[in-house]
C-alpha cells in the first residue's frame, strides 16, 4: 500500500455520508490519536473525495492538524466507490469482542486504564470485582449516564455490604444498526431479531443472567 501525505484543504468531503460522527466519538478519536497518533490511512479517489475517513478527517482538523496519511485510488467506478463506503462501516461492526481476552488484558494492564473508547473511571470499578466484569463490560456501550452511576455507586458500598444491586437493563437487538452506534464496544449478537427488547436482572449470587 503506497501511503502519500495529503493537505487536509486539499482534501473533499462527499456529498453523502454513511456513518453519522457523534460527538462523543469525535472526543474519544482524539483522545486515540492524541495517544497513539494517526494508525490507519484516509482513503480518498482521484479527485481527493473521502472514501472511508471521515470521522479521522473531521478529528484531524478540529486538533488543528494540517496533514494527513492518505491511501488513494484512482481506478474505481462510482459504484466501486459507493461499496467501499458501506463495506467500511459495516465489516468493523460484524466482529464480537472475546471479553475473556478483555478482561485479561484490563487485569494486566495493572490500574492504566486510560483507554480511547471507554470512560476510565468506570473501567476501574468493573475490574475492581473480578465476579461483574464480564457481564457488565459485556453491557459497556448500552448503559446511560444513571445506570453508570449506578455501578459507581454499588462500587462505594461494596465495602458495606455483600449484596450488590445491579441495574436492569433494557437492550434493543437490531440488526440493521440502524439506531445504533456500531463504533462502540458492547453490540449485541447478529442472530437476535430487529424489534426484539427485553429486560433481564443479572443473579448477585452467581452472575447469571435471568431474562424477565
Amino acid at each position: 500500500m503506497n501511503i502519500i501525505t495529503l493537505k487536509l484543504e486539499d482534501l473533499a468531503i462527499p456529498e453523502r455520508n454513511v456513518r453519522i460522527h457523534t460527538e462523543k466519538q469525535l472526543r474519544e478519536y482524539e483522545r486515540s490519536v492524541r495517544m497513539f497518533g494517526q494508525i490507519r490511512p484516509i482513503v480518498v479517489d482521484e479527485n481527493n473525495t473521502i472514501l472511508a475517513g471521515r470521522g479521522l478527517y473531521d478529528t484531524l482538523k478540529r486538533m488543528g492538524r494540517e496533514t494527513a496519511e492518505c491511501y488513494r485510488y484512482t481506478n474505481l467506478t462510482e459504484n466501486q466507490k459507493k461499496k467501499l463506503m458501506i463495506a467500511d462501516n459495516k465489516i468493523f461492526s460484524l466482529g464480537i469482542e472475546n471479553l475473556d481476552t478483555l478482561n485479561q488484558f484490563l487485569e494486566e494492564l495493572q490500574g492504566d486504564l486510560e483507554i480511547p473508547g471507554f470512560d476510565d473511571e468506570v473501567l476501574r470499578q468493573m475490574v475492581a470485582s473480578a465476579d461483574e466484569i464480564t457481564e457488565t463490560l459485556s453491557e459497556y456501550g448500552t448503559l446511560n449516564d444513571e445506570e453508570i452511576q449506578k455501578i459507581q455507586k454499588n462500587s462505594e458500598k461494596r465495602g458495606e455490604t455483600a449484596q450488590v444491586e445491579y441495574p436492569i437493563a433494557s437492550i434493543i437487538k437490531n440488526t440493521t444498526d440502524a439506531t445504533m452506534d456500531t463504533d462502540r464496544p458492547g453490540n449485541v449478537a447478529d442472530s437476535e431479531t430487529a424489534t426484539d427488547i427485553r429486560k433481564y436482572t443479572i443473579c448477585p449470587a452467581c452472575g447469571t443472567k435471568v431474562w424477565l
